[in-house]
């Protein structure tokens, strides 16, 4: 029933609000499983969606044991596909505005103390090309907060040395400046320095630039190909397991906070939209503060 719809829906997201491809599959995904729904429900228009139905699919959704996350994610990509039929005409009034959307819990995310991330840090082998890119990867994400889609979407002509600045392309195709410091400065030059020169197609030979990190075909490196190496580094180090790419972008946020550094500045280094985003990094520091404080105080 709403096929059609949900294709120009997610259209106009990519063209319009520019999200990633990630994003657009999760809201296409979402549609789909809300209309196979509809279809069970046997429910033939638009007009006939109402809060009581709406309620049905998010017993359904319970029924999967779905984490609350993915169910707020799944009740918020059909939300705005509502609010994108109401203003194209198709409907007069958003049933989901009779519907809550269940709490989530809010899970403090993991992050590496300082120790752990010098002790990762000295886990790649230099002595090859390969070992000096790993190293320049994860100096570059836990020095910069960037996202992992964010890294391997670095060209060389992103790094300007001279400034310690790099350009970032994030969310939404917005682009950011981001401080970059000096041993992640380091790591860059030693694996550019180290790149095989024959591994350059002749457009970025003329350019001078390319993809900043390579695979060992010489084509840009993937997000999943960066977790794969953390992943090998993880097992050497013996940390924790569950660390990813993306605990690198907390421990830098979580680091500058406990160091003092204004949230504002933080927010605009991580490229988050709205501040209430960065604040879950305030909540750690705030649980850290409590811990220290039972644990020393004589009268706690």
């Amino acid at each position: 029933m709403i096929e059609k719809l949900s294709i120009e829906f997610i259209t106009k997201l990519e063209h319009e609000k520019g999200f990633s491809e990630h994003t657009l599959r999760a809201y296409h995904k979402d549609l789909l499983q809300f209309d196979v729904f509809l279809k069970a429900e046997k429910r033939s228009s638009l007009a006939s969606i109402n809060h009581l139905l709406l309620r049905k699919f998010l017993a359904v959704l319970r029924s999967k044991s779905y984490s609350k996350t993915t169910i707020a994610r799944k009740l918020a990509s059909i939300r705005s596909f509502f609010k994108f039929l109401i203003q194209k005409g198709e409907l007069v009034s958003n049933p989901f505005e009779m519907l809550r959307t269940p709490k989530q819990e809010k899970k403090l995310p993991h992050f590496l103390s300082i120790n752990e991330v010098d002790v990762l840090l000295e886990t790649p082998d230099r002595s090859n090309v390969m070992g000096l890119r790993d190293m320049a990867i994860l100096e570059t994400l836990y020095s910069t907060g960037i996202r992992v889609s964010e890294l391997v979407a670095l060209d060389e002509n992103n790094i300007d040395f001279f400034g310690g600045m790099i350009k970032v392309l994030g969310k939404g195709k917005k682009e950011r400046l981001v401080p970059i410091g000096g041993h992640a400065m380091k790591a860059i030059n030693e694996y550019v320095g180290s790149k095989p020169k024959n591994n350059k197609s002749e457009k970025e030979k003329i350019s001078g630039s390319g993809p900043l990190f390579l695979n060992r075909f010489g084509n840009r490196l993937t997000a999943r190909s960066v977790a794969r190496s953390l992943d090998k580094y993880l097992k050497i180090s013996g940390l924790n397991q569950l660390t990813s790419p993306h605990t690198f972008r907390h421990s830098f946020a979580t680091h500058l906070l406990d160091k003092g550094a204004d949230l504002r500045s933080v927010q605009e280094m991580l490229g988050h939209s709205s501040l209430s985003t960065t604040q879950i990094y305030t909540h750690i520091t705030t649980e850290r503060l409590k811990s220290v404080y039972d644990k020393a105080h004589p009268r706690k």
